[in-house]
């Protein structure tokens, strides 16, 4: 293939902004782009390594930052697409050159002259004119290089590289097993077994059962959007059970089985700790965030148990009287019975029901609230470029302009589910932001990606409040790369320590509950309506509606986590480690073949091993940093600013901790999210930090 017939031989031209071109782009086109790349970034690496002239920061540390950029370029469009638009060939290809990039990644970690020039620059810091940013990046790369492996010797070295290309392998194999397995789940019911569903649920699964070629009857996935719908509405206990059991026991067994996956996984982590000198992967872990330790960790997820436990046992009390009420006879709650039974008691107690609020959420008009509260508190604006080529028909791009009409970057938007897409929602980047060494402020193309309901024949995709607040989210992410304004595109964006990256999205999600926001787009899809005062007390009203549920729930998550990274020797039964893990913040009680695990892609596949709980570390974060708002104005200019100079724009170049006082002017305790919850404080320390 040659250089003009493969789009990543060179810098994307022809497109606006510099963007991917996706309409030129093949599977067959990546194999031969990323080898070019690694070789190409070996290239690189060598001349770095071999320079003659003494080692500076210039030479050495900020030329190995700018260095890889050909294979950035291919690997910044193969992994999005590989999560959101992959195949059988995607995934095979992804199997064959993992080994290839964590040999590239592990060459240059263990390139013994490249580490004496990294030393050497390192150890002459003190005596170096270096600014914050800079100083960040230097101490960065001695950090990761250290980390990853540069400090080993001989027999340890080549032990590290067959681990580490070992744990890539293990990793992509997870992610793909969880991508696979989901789709070939096909529940097929009849008009029959229906009761209690909404509409909205009817008609995609008639739609679904229609495209198959089986008009009159229904089809239902484990597509995450489904599986949710059906657990809060159908009023068949026994479907809910059948889809709980099918939904929770997915890669147990069989093709796809993720278990023996997940314990080599484990067990490959911990000796990659034990080599580097850690006890335990999740000491190895922490030892680069905010949290610093695993003791620091469980303060906070044990804190909360404590805080939150009095209320959860309040709320099933509550749950199973008005089951029973309900039913005339004691109801015995299941895990598969509360999403139906928590929803009826929401409905009873505030005449609340999700169904009932989608018409005022159609996405059209969400979109426009969710890029009108970005206008609202930074002055920033979001157009609509045709011309931009996308990978597929659902997605959309837009040009993002600054208060002052200037460029800021590309916003790309996928809302479907597809075959072609893994569950959930996320954010990523097809380029991230930096400033050139020519210093032009190159701007970032970033991507949001959800699954949410699809359009029907008779209505457009209506969102539940929910879903509108993993817009919230996800869209957050995206302006914490959009705002980035750094030089070095390692440090920019969302590149920073993981207890720290939430906060700027679930910042976000806190506008939902919010009147003044809310009522600025959200109306009525065919009346045009705006949606009633009393709806929108009605979502107020019940934003602490099972908070303590959501709260134990996440916990539940955050321990299996930090006991699948803490372990100091092999798990024999998995099934029983996660049950005693999670025990103490169990809501009930175990179902036989029924795991989080072998599912759990954040920390088996994505980039959240022993890093599950910053999602309650940075939700401790914003109910503090949306206090701030509060008390000047939820869409102040002046607290907006300083939320994006002092945390949006600055990346991981400074201390995050330190980057957050500058922002709200001291530390975050639990005390503004007990508050939000409604929850009484305990007599316990909340502070997140109790121990260095």
């Amino acid at each position: 293939m040659t250089q003009a017939q493969n789009p990543f031989f060179s810098d994307f031209t022809g497109t606006p902004h510099g963007t991917a071109p996706f309409d030129r782009i093949t599977v067959a086109d990546y194999e031969p782009a990323i080898d070019r790349g690694i070789e190409l970034g070996l290239k690189e690496v060598d001349e770095i390594a071999s320079n003659p002239e003494a080692p500076t920061f210039e030479n050495t540390v900020a030329a190995l930052a700018r260095s890889g950029r050909d294979l950035d370029r291919v690997l910044n469009v193969f992994y999005p697409l590989l999560s959101s638009l992959s195949d059988d060939a995607m995934m095979e290809l992804s199997m064959k050159i993992t080994p290839r990039l964590s040999d590239y990644s592990t060459s240059i970690s263990l390139n013994p002259r490249l580490w004496q020039r990294i030393k050497a620059v390192h150890d002459s810091g003190d005596t170096l004119r270096l600014d914050t940013e800079d100083r960040m990046l230097l101490q960065r790369t001695y950090q990761s290089f250290a980390r990853n492996g540069a400090l080993l010797e001989g027999e340890d070295r080549e032990t590290y590289s067959r681990l580490s290309s070992r744990l890539s392998e293990l990793t992509t194999l997870f992610g793909q097993n969880v991508l696979k397995e989901v789709n070939t789940y096909e529940i097929w019911l009849g008009k029959d077994d229906l009761s209690g569903l909404p509409e909205s649920s009817v008609e995609a699964a008639a739609l679904a059962a229609k495209e198959k070629g089986r008009e009159g009857e229904y089809l239902f996935t484990l597509d995450q959007p489904v599986y949710m719908a059906f657990l809060k509405y159908s009023d068949r206990p026994d479907l809910r059970e059948k889809m709980y059991r099918l939904y929770t026991g997915r890669n147990t067994k069989g093709e796809y089985n993720n278990l023996p996956v997940m314990q080599e996984i484990a067990e490959t982590r911990l000796k990659l700790a034990n080599l580097l000198g850690y006890k335990t992967y999740a000491d190895y872990s922490l030892a680069e965030t905010m949290a610093k330790n695993p003791a620091n960790v469980y303060n906070l997820l044990h804190s909360l148990r404590d805080a939150y436990r009095p209320a959860l046992d309040a709320e099933l009390r509550e749950l199973r009287e008005f089951a029973a009420k309900t039913e005339g006879k004691p109801v015995d709650i299941k895990p598969w019975d509360y999403s139906y039974w928590a929803n009826k008691l929401k409905n009873a107690k505030y005449a609340y029901d999700e169904e009932e609020m989608r018409p005022y959420f159609e996405l059209n008009n969400v979109i426009d609230g969710v890029f009108g509260l970005a206008g609202k508190l930074y002055g920033i604006s979001f157009e609509k470029n045709p011309d931009i080529p996308v990978y597929h028909p659902d997605v959309t791009a837009f040009d993002v302009k600054d208060k002052d009409g200037s460029y800021l970057g590309v916003i790309y938007t996928d809302f479907f589910p597809r075959p072609s897409k893994r569950p959930g929602a996320w954010m990523t980047e097809f380029k991230s932001q930096e400033t050139t060494a020519e210093g032009i402020n190159s701007r970032p193309q970033v991507t949001i990606v959800m699954n949410f309901t699809k359009p029907t024949d008779s209505k457009p995709s209506l969102l539940t409040p929910y879903e509108v607040e993993t817009f919230l989210h996800e869209f957050g992410h995206a302006l914490h790369g959009l705002f980035a304004n750094t030089r070095y595109s390692t440090l920019s964006g969302t590149n920073v320590l993981r207890d720290f990256v939430e906060l700027p999205s679930q910042f976000n999600e806190n506008y939902l509950t919010e009147k003044a926001f809310l009522d600025g787009f959200a109306r009525h899809y065919q009346t045009g309506e705006a949606i009633p005062s009393e709806l929108v007390d009605r979502i107020i009203a019940t934003s602490q509606f099972g908070a303590a549920y959501s709260c134990m729930r996440q916990l539940n998550f955050g321990l299996i986590d930090m006991a699948w990274h803490s372990i100091t020797e092999p798990v024999t039964d998995p099934a029983a480690f996660e049950a005693k893990a999670a025990e103490s913040v169990a809501i009930f009680d175990p179902v036989a073949g029924s795991m989080s695990s072998p599912t759990f892609s954040h920390i088996f596949a994505g980039g959240y091993a022993a890093g599950y709980y910053s999602y309650k570390w940075a939700e401790v974060l914003d109910a503090d940093a949306f206090a701030h708002f509060k008390e000047h104005g939820i869409f102040d200019r002046e607290t907006a600013e300083s939320f994006r100079h002092n945390i949006l724009e600055r990346g991981g170049t400074e201390d995050p901790a330190g980057l957050y006082r500058r922002f709200r002017g001291h530390d975050a305790t639990i005390d503004a999210l007990l508050k939000r919850d409604g929850i009484t404080k305990p007599t316990l320390p909340s502070d997140m930090h109790d121990k260095d």
